[in-house]
């Protein structure tokens, strides 16, 4: 509701102008009959609000504080005329630049959401949703308004996405349960699959990332030569491993050339746009997904695609410019943590954004042993042109239990420590259909405000895959999922536990076979 906000701010700017005016003796009918009317509109926005009154009454409480309070206190400006403008500019800044959101989500206790504000879903909120539903093809959401009513259930569009008509996630809506019913949910979810109005119920878990930072005294050393000048490399053994100084010398001794760039997105916390190693091959889709305060993202960015051969920070298996870019879309919480849905937008809008990878280092427990919703995010994005890698997971369990990591489509990657054994907190991947290995302890790169730090975990390994993908798009761009796992298994090398690990990763074998084949 547009008009609640605007008339809110509308009211407050009147009203304060017309005490500026009143203690400086000038004609205040304009403002008085102003404040009047957006007052009036405010109030009628506010009764025809879709919440009960115990939302409300807090909403009203504070704007009638705010319409009392800073009129009043910007009175004692009002002499001076520059301060008391100035002040008043400010307050209309903040509003519009921070508190718009605050204001228009005032009453979303009830609020369905439609296909096009998905995209602007936040984990805080999306966190409110417990279910989520896929109706069939010949019901609609007013179908479920008995369940919806017993249950004092709120409901809302699940998923935003471009082409809606090539998936059904775009019958899916999230179910928000009170918490004075959570206890029932049981028997909501009962009621929801004997009713014949839905094809599928499955809970809206919660993902998170738990890789801890490592002790850099750890880092092994790396004595070979790549032939490049970025200063970290005397960190990073996993390209050592990689055998990342074959891959370069392979595309500088061939002239090779990429027939496009290709765009890897980042699905994590933010990444850090401004960073020294990555700003140059950063493509922004929104914002707000240009900055990490927690780091995971950033660190991930780095790992797939920082800019190699720059005499700054780290290197990639990227060898230069024009073939792969990072894109971010900010899909965890700055602490981590987010769910099921937010990961399934996210996916949904980097395939929509022309994403040629995605790459998801995050994962939770699963009990969804189908993972129905997963698998149709993976297939709309398959669809799209791009390729799915996700994080095995850090359990030391088994991966097709865990989520994304489990679900069809997705290429599962392991982590492997310095001895090319599976690092002992990596979940296995021999129950999935495509499970791969790469580096995942000690991995040295980037980290918010031009930093450099070391953290373990599949997700550390999971960007390695990425960024090869990536590479291999880069001169394939109609290289398929099963294609490229192909290769990549192919192309690989024996670890000291294949069976838990898949293959462990060889650039080099990947990029040539590709090429050669």
């Amino acid at each position: 509701m547009l008009l609640y906000p605007i008339a809110f701010i509308i009211a407050l700017v009147s009203l304060a102008l017309w005490f500026f005016n009143q203690r400086n003796n000038l004609n205040t009918a304009f403002f008085s009959g102003l404040f009047y009317l957006a007052f009036g509109a405010w109030a009628v926005s506010f009764f025809l609000a879709d919440a009960s009154m115990d939302t409300k009454i807090p909403v009203a409480v504070r704007d009638m504080l705010m319409m009392a309070g800073i009129p009043i206190m910007m009175q004692n400006f009002s002499k001076n005329k520059g301060v008391f403008f100035g002040l008043l500019f400010l307050l209309v800044g903040v509003y519009y630049g921070f508190g718009w959101d605050i204001w228009a989500e005032s009453f979303s206790e009830n609020k369905e959401a439609t296909i096009e504000t998905q995209n602007d879903i936040t984990t805080d909120k999306d966190t409110t949703f417990e279910l989520l539903v896929e109706i069939k093809n010949d019901k609609q959401r007013s179908d479920l308004q008995a369940i919806k009513n017993k249950h004092k259930l709120s409901l809302e569009t699940a998923f935003a996405m471009k082409s809606g008509s090539t998936t059904d996630l775009d019958d899916y809506v999230a179910i928000n349960i009170p918490n004075q019913n959570l206890s029932s949910q049981q028997a909501i979810i009962l009621d929801l699959q004997n009713s014949g109005l839905v094809d599928w119920v499955e809970e809206n878990e919660t993902i998170k990332i738990d890789d801890p930072l490592t002790d850099l005294r750890r880092l092994p050393a790396v004595n070979r030569k790549f032939g490049v000048n970025d200063p970290g490399l005397s960190k990073q053994w996993a390209l050592q491993e990689l055998n990342a100084d074959k891959l370069y010398t392979y595309f500088r001794e061939n002239k090779i050339k990429p027939t496009k760039k290709a765009r890897i997105f980042i699905l994590d916390t933010g990444v850090d746009a401004k960073h020294e190693d990555i700003a140059k091959r950063y493509k922004s889709v929104k914002n707000e997904y240009d900055k990490d305060v927690q780091g995971h993202g950033t660190h991930c960015a780095g790992i797939a695609a920082a800019i190699t051969d720059n005499n700054k920070g780290i290197a990639s298996l990227s060898p230069a410019d024009g073939f792969t870019e990072i894109t971010s879309v900010k899909v965890l919480s700055d602490f981590g943590g987010g769910t099921q849905r937010t990961i399934i937008n996210g996916i949904l809008e980097a395939a929509d954004n022309g994403a040629d990878v995605i790459s998801m280092s995050l994962g939770g427990r699963s009990s969804d042993s189908k993972q129905r919703a997963y698998k149709q995010a993976v297939d709309y994005a398959n669809k799209k042109g791009a390729i799915v890698v996700v994080a095995a997971g850090n359990s030391n369990a088994n991966s097709k239990n865990y989520a994304p990591a489990g679900a069809p489509g997705v290429i599962c990657v392991s982590a492997i420590d310095t001895t090319l054994s599976r690092a002992n907190f990596s979940n296995y991947v021999q129950d999935v259909k495509m499970g791969i290995a790469a580096p995942g302890t000690l991995i040295y790169s980037t980290f918010p405000k031009n930093q450099y730090k070391a953290f373990n975990g599949t997700s550390m390994a999971t960007p390695y895959v990425a960024g090869l993908i990536g590479l291999m798009k880069s001169l394939k761009p109609e290289l398929t999922t099963k294609e490229a796992y192909k290769i990549l298994k192919k192309s690989g090398k024996n670890t000291q536990a294949v069976e838990e690990t898949g293959m462990f990763i060889q650039p080099e074998a990947a990029i040539r076979m590709l090429l050669e084949e």
